[in-house]
């Protein structure tokens, strides 16, 4: 059996699922992949940390030079996280004609092509299945799978903590910030989780997926983000009388070469598969023009789901013979060029919760205005009294409608004495 070294830099969470899976799947490895996998060096910030775990001593370094100068190490795992020093240590293996395994979305999503195109030029692999949705091998499932259609939609729930969190709000009754504390106290969010409940872990990602699905480069502000901090209790009931759900959800729509990029709260029937992705759990669903819609579903996090992902990728470097000479595999996604709409210019259904005066004449003076502004209403719902100041809770449902006369109508609708407060607007998706 051939022996190959590796290296990997970082042992947290993702680093620790790579080490327990590299060891105790290690005869499976070596069948399926042809050989035999020696983690040679392991870089860690600092050697004495208790890990729980067994890693050899004589294995750990704090210097990046121990795995650079080391030409018997073919391969560089990269699961440190964050921007640098991991986008200037995985150039410089390359350099060293080193093959990359990465689980950064980060980098991805904000300086993927400078890898990219390092890569290309000294012929070696650069793979990144786990940048995106934990273990579900979505990056291969666009790449090889589905290279013989025209990707036409691509949805996503790709944040585990967020799914979480509304998925406990929708079935346990808890407020937002009792459901983060639950999602904190798990494990699934950390202590500042700004990233994912504004939505900036999910544009990342759909910014990788968007790159690979379309064909075309794709920058992370391209992408319109809304997270889910603005959800109540109260808006999760009324999608039950909608008979919806709200998830957080990735969307990319090509229109006629024109993308909708967008990460928001989305109100969608519960009867669609994406609306029973709960928990933690991460799902894609790719809309092909030759096969359909196709859904990945599973973890979306975890050591051990995103380890999975990263050691698949290690096998596939081994499988196409890390030996060969000027080997080059690395996708290309500047194949189109692609325009993308301003979130302003995108069309749904709406769903508007406000406050206004409990006085007739009200509901009349609110649905002209939208009338004015080219918004046909589909249904309004009013709740009783809320207090002794004869407030009620008005809730409007839009017919498919552009967001920019939704936001002039809304602008104008404020500027009434019977409103008080526009709570909240979710748009609504029915995956037509």
């Amino acid at each position: 059996m051939k022996k190959v070294k590796i290296a990997l830099m970082g042992l947290g969470n993702v680093g620790r699922g790579v080490w327990m899976i590299l060891n105790s799947n290690k005869e499976e490895i070596m069948k399926r992949s042809g050989y035999e996998v020696e983690v040679a060096k392991i870089l860690v910030r600092d050697i004495n940390k208790k890990r729980g775990f067994e890693v050899p001593r004589n294995i750990l370094t704090t210097d990046f030079n121990d795995i650079i100068e080391d030409d018997s190490i073919k391969i560089v795992v990269e699961v440190m996280g964050e921007i640098e020093p991991a986008r200037e240590y995985m150039l410089a293996a390359m350099d060293r004609k080193k093959h990359i395994v990465t689980a950064n979305k980060m980098l991805l999503a904000t300086g993927g092509d400078e890898l990219f195109e390092k890569a290309d030029k000294e012929g070696v692999m650069f793979n990144y299945e786990a940048s995106v949705a934990g273990g579900i091998p979505i990056i291969n499932g666009i790449n090889e799978s589905l290279t013989a259609n025209k990707v036409e939609r691509l949805y996503g729930i790709v944040n585990g903590t967020t799914n979480y969190i509304l998925t406990k709000m929708e079935y346990d009754g808890l407020d937002f910030s009792e459901a983060l504390k639950g999602a904190q106290d798990m494990g699934y969010a950390e202590a500042d989780p700004t990233s994912d409940i504004e939505g900036f872990d999910s544009q990342y990602k759909l910014a990788i997926l968007s790159s690979l699905a379309f064909g075309t480069k794709i920058n992370v502000e391209d992408v319109y983000r809304e997270g889910i901090t603005k959800i109540e209790s109260i808006d999760i009931e009324y999608a039950k009388e909608f008979d919806r759900v709200i998830k957080l959800l990735a969307i990319v729509k090509d229109n006629d070469g024109i993308l909708d990029l967008r990460v928001h709260p989305t109100m969608i029937p519960e009867n669609h598969p994406l609306a029973n992705v709960n928990d933690s759990f991460n799902a894609v669903l790719i809309r092909g023009n030759a096969v359909g819609d196709l859904m990945f579903y599973g973890r979306g996090a975890g050591d051990l789901p995103t380890g999975s992902a990263v050691v698949s990728d290690i096998v596939s470097i081994l499988r196409s013979n890390i030996d060969i000479d000027n080997l080059n595999p690395v996708v290309k996604n500047n194949l189109w060029k692609k325009e993308f709409n301003a979130i302003n210019e995108i069309n749904s259904k709406y769903y508007i919760r406000l406050t206004v005066e409990d006085r007739p004449g009200v509901l009349g003076e609110i649905t002209s205005v939208f009338g004015g502004m080219n918004v046909s209403l589909k249904s309004v719902i009013q709740k009783g009294i809320e207090s002794s100041e004869n407030k009620v809770t008005l809730v409007l449902v839009t017919h498919d409608s552009k967001e920019v006369n939704i936001h002039n109508a809304i602008n104008s609708v404020c500027n009434l004495n019977s409103v008080y407060k526009i709570n909240n607007l979710i748009r609504m998706e029915d995956f037509t």
